[in-house]
């Protein structure tokens, strides 16, 4: 006999209807059939799809209609036993199968389902009532709560639920909140609704989506565990990996650290280097491909000395003030093979080429005159370039000194670029700016004129406009205008009445324009026989006789014999320095600057023949034409 799955209990069904459901599974009546048939003769037959639906719908149907009878059967055996008193709720289940309830079936008290009952034993017709009773009909019962389990005459086992509280209109989820216990050997619900308490015929299944799983709190709390499992293990492979990944790269950089070359600063002949170590095994063989050059391990290094000037010696217009270089070395093996090593690479100074300017004293300078001398001190042997034009050679090979002199056209400002490359050094650039009053008339000297002469008198050759009145303002003599009026040319003699720089005048002018003129500047220095033979000693009488009487004497030019040890210098640009003359060199100061051509030395002893310029912080001041070391 069969019983119920759940409880063990035994089912009474009846023989005359045990499986005859499955009499309704299959229909032998085949539906509409399609023939086919190709060029060949050959053919095949296929039922119609829309018939087979329609079969399997109709088997559904019967079904349904089989399911509900049994559920009203088993509601009225229920309630003829019992089972369900008045004023409880009843609410059913099929384990793993799906129901109906009708929407439009009205309640059924217990009264009526026991008199059903009664009748149908009785062998009278079911009310009409009751045949319209489905899974939704209600069954008042009084009692305290409790579950029992009963089986029809058709197989159906149906769990039952009793509950002391009355029927009210409530959704899922409230009667949920009321009654949480009532769920716990349910899987789906079915509450009646307010709405279906009108008569009716028309079925309508339940939709699964609206009916929500039942809550298990040891599943949902078994399922949180394993997440905060699954994370927690997760973050702990995501530390062990970070921690792990920086601790690699600290080990790797301190390898790299204790394997890698040494670079320090260092001179080589005199000249700026830097010493490499590249750590290596004593013995072997370290190949430098920038220098094509091999060096020996030796004492757990192989040293490597660079010269900075190695690496810019053949680059042209070279003006950066530092370089990075990079040396490649290669590690020799015993098969011959090269093995490459970590470059190394580091930064060096590129020194710049030394220039001093001595004429003029700054980057511009104005004058009046169509020529101008600019003079320089550079390093021997360096190459040097006005304008873009080399007067390398014109460069003295003792003092390294340079005379340019260039010409100056009467347009306003004269630039001159000045570039020296000495060995070993960068580039060195220098802007000089000469600047010369725009005329109207041209006023030009010759371009041989004479910077510098030992001679009282010297012949000036000049040009202007033809026709042009010229007035000579320095001294002069012997004026010749023959050519003035046909070509601009004229010459006369310049007068030198004083020993050093001495300007010559010129003005030109033209009715209807402005007058030019130009201003030039000879050095007048007599032979040094010549001059020496006009010095007057500085002894004690002779020093203050020159104190007290120094604007005569310098506008006399007076020349006085200084000897005496350098004490210190006022300024190194010009150099101006200061002598003690007295015979014991502690007394009689006087400051010299230096017209000579030999530079002077702080603490060293000099005889030096000068001519009285005027005072200087109560000190007379001379200018030192000619400088004797004995």
């Amino acid at each position: 006999m069969p019983v119920c799955q759940k409880c063990g209990a035994r089912l009474e069904i009846g023989r005359e209807q045990d499986f005859s459901w499955k009499k309704t599974l299959r229909d032998d009546r085949h539906g509409t059939e399609y023939y086919r048939m190709d060029d060949d003769g050959y053919s095949d037959a296929t039922q119609d799809a829309r018939d087979t639906l329609a079969e399997e719908m109709a088997e559904l149907k019967t079904r349904k209609a089989e399911g509900m009878r049994r559920q009203r059967r088993l509601r009225r055996d229920s309630a003829s036993r019992g089972i369900a008193p008045s004023g409880m709720t009843i609410h059913t289940n099929q384990a793993a199968q799906a129901y109906w309830a009708t929407q439009e079936t009205p309640r059924v008290t217990a009264a009526d389902e026991e008199a059903a009952h009664t009748e149908a034993a009785a062998g009278q017709p079911e009310p009409e009532a009751a045949g319209r009773a489905g899974s939704g009909a209600a069954v008042r019962m009084i009692g305290s709560r409790s579950e029992t389990v009963r089986a029809d005459a058709g197989g159906s086992r149906t769990a039952v639920r009793y509950t002391s509280a009355p029927i009210t209109d409530v959704t899922p989820a409230q009667a949920l909140a009321q009654e949480p216990e009532m769920w716990d050997t349910s899987r789906n619900w079915d509450p009646l609704w307010a709405e279906q308490e009108a008569y009716g015929t028309r079925w309508q299944q339940k939709n699964p989506h609206e009916i929500a799983a039942l809550p298990n709190k040891k599943k949902a709390w078994r399922r949180f565990l394993r997440v905060v499992g699954v994370l927690f293990v997760a973050a702990l492979l995501g530390l062990t990996g970070f921690f792990g990944y920086h601790y690699y790269q600290d080990r790797q950089a301190e390898i790299r650290k204790q394997n890698r070359a040494t670079v320090v600063a260092s001179m080589l002949d005199d000249l700026a280097a830097h010493t490499i170590m590249i750590p290596g095994e004593d013995g072997s063989q370290i190949y430098i491909r920038e220098l094509h050059t091999a060096y020996i391990v030796a004492d757990g290094f192989a040293t490597v000395e660079v010269a900075d000037h190695t690496w810019y010696d053949n680059l042209e217009d070279l003006t950066d003030p530092s370089m990075e270089v990079t040396l490649t070395p290669f590690l020799k093996t015993a098969s011959g093979r090269q093995q490459p090593l970590e470059p190394i690479s580091y930064t060096i100074d590129i020194p710049v080429s030394p220039i001093r300017l001595i004429t003029p004293d700054g980057d511009r300078v104005q004058v009046a005159s169509a020529m101008y001398t600019m003079v320089f001190e550079v390093r021997p042997g360096s190459k040097v370039y006005i304008n873009d034009k080399e007067i390398s050679d014109t460069i003295n090979n003792d003092t390294g000194e340079i005379s340019y002199n260039a010409t100056i056209q009467p347009i306003g400002d004269n630039v001159f670029t000045l570039r020296c490359r000495s060995q070993y050094c960068r580039e060195t650039r220098m802007t000089i700016t000469v600047y010369r009053e725009p005329q109207e008339i041209p006023l030009d000297l010759a371009a041989d004129t004479y910077t510098s002469t030992s001679l009282k008198a010297m012949q000036v050759n000049c040009t202007t406009l033809p026709g042009a009145t010229i007035e000579v303002l320095s001294p002069y003599s012997d004026l010749n205008i023959t050519n003035l009026d046909s070509t601009g040319s004229f010459s006369f003699y310049a007068l030198f009445e004083t020993i050093g720089n001495n300007i010559i005048e010129i003005n030109a002018s033209y009715p209807g324009k402005k007058t030019s003129h130009i201003e030039y500047t000879v050095y007048y220095l007599p032979p040094e026989m010549e001059y020496s033979k006009k010095a007057w000693p500085l002894s004690a009488e002779g020093y203050s006789e020159l104190v007290g009487n120094m604007t005569f004497r310098a506008s006399r030019s007076q020349v006085y014999v200084v000897m005496g040890t350098l004490q210190y210098f006022i300024s190194e640009k010009p150099q101006l320095a200061v002598f003690n003359t007295s015979e014991d060199g502690q007394s009689q100061p006087v400051v010299v600057q230096n017209y000579t051509r030999t530079t002077w030395e702080k603490g060293k002893w000099y005889r030096i023949y000068a001519d009285a310029e005027g005072m200087y912080n109560n000190m007379p001041r001379l200018n030192g034409r000619f400088t004797h070391t004995d």
